[in-house]
């Protein structure tokens, strides 16, 4: 019996947005970007697709939240967990996680805008200092145009307590915020997309050289993560396109100001 020419679209749609997602989506996250590109897929739909392919994908386990501790004596944790920022350029978090290339340790910082889970910021270093957070954040303030009014929240890492990072944050006229101490589930939209990274990109054994590690990385943060991935904080939008549905909204409201 042929097969048709819907189903052959399909398919086609599903192994495309599974390799794009370098084997990282599930048939939810499939549904949801074959839905949005024109080719309607159901859940289930997309799930008995991709049995069929052979395709199987890492799903990321669920966590809970830790009971808070003291805050910072010097940096009050502002933040409070309130992760649900109304717009863009309000509150940006930060973060360093470690990655294995070939030889020896790297480090990777991120900056994210909370409003649609989006990385505006990030740098990649062998050392975990505030050198490599200064850069972070520094890409984060001149590729956003140089905000006003930001808050900055991390926890009480040394590369994020220290003079040279205050200053910056001084620089920029950003206000900072604090995790309690010993308490990562303050600062969890970053713990969840270090664990998204991990568990859907970043290969088992790490990397062969810093250079693969930076370009691949650098690939997931502006390519698939923030362009295809949908998010669940986002309503099942990337990104990119919760950021964009907010400005196209925006303006018309704006002029009459």
């Amino acid at each position: 019996m042929p097969v048709s020419i819907t189903k052959v679209k399909e398919i086609a749609k599903v192994k495309e947005l599974f390799d794009e997602s370098e084997g990282s989506a599930g048939a939810r996250s499939i549904a949801q970007m074959a839905t949005g590109q024109g080719v309607p897929l159901s859940r289930y739909r997309a799930s008995r697709l991709m049995k069929k392919l052979g395709l199987i994908s890492c799903q990321i386990p669920g966590h809970t939240y830790k009971k808070a501790g003291n805050e910072h004596v010097e940096i009050p944790n502002e933040l409070n967990r309130q992760f649900n920022v109304e717009a863009p350029n309000r509150v940006w978090c930060g973060d360093v996680t470690y990655i294995w290339t070939g030889k020896r340790w790297a480090y990777l910082a991120v900056v994210m805008d909370l409003f649609g889970r989006k990385p505006v910021g990030w740098a990649m270093s062998l050392s975990p200092d505030s050198e490599l957070t200064s850069d972070a954040l520094k890409m984060a303030y001149e590729s956003r145009g140089r905000p006003k009014g930001i808050m900055f929240h991390s926890d009480q890492g040394s590369h994020y307590t220290s003079r040279r990072f205050r200053q910056t944050l001084w620089q920029c006229q950003i206000k900072p915020s604090m995790s309690r101490r010993g308490n990562c589930w303050d600062n969890a939209p970053m713990e969840r997309f270090f664990r998204s990274l991990k568990v859907e990109w970043v290969p088992t054994y790490g990397y062969h050289s810093f250079t693969q590690a930076k370009h691949h990385i650098v690939k997931y943060l502006i390519g698939y993560y923030s362009q295809l991935r949908p998010h669940q904080h986002n309503g099942g939008m990337s990104p990119n396109q919760a950021e964009e549905n907010y400005w196209n909204n925006y303006k018309p409201v704006a002029s009459f100001t």
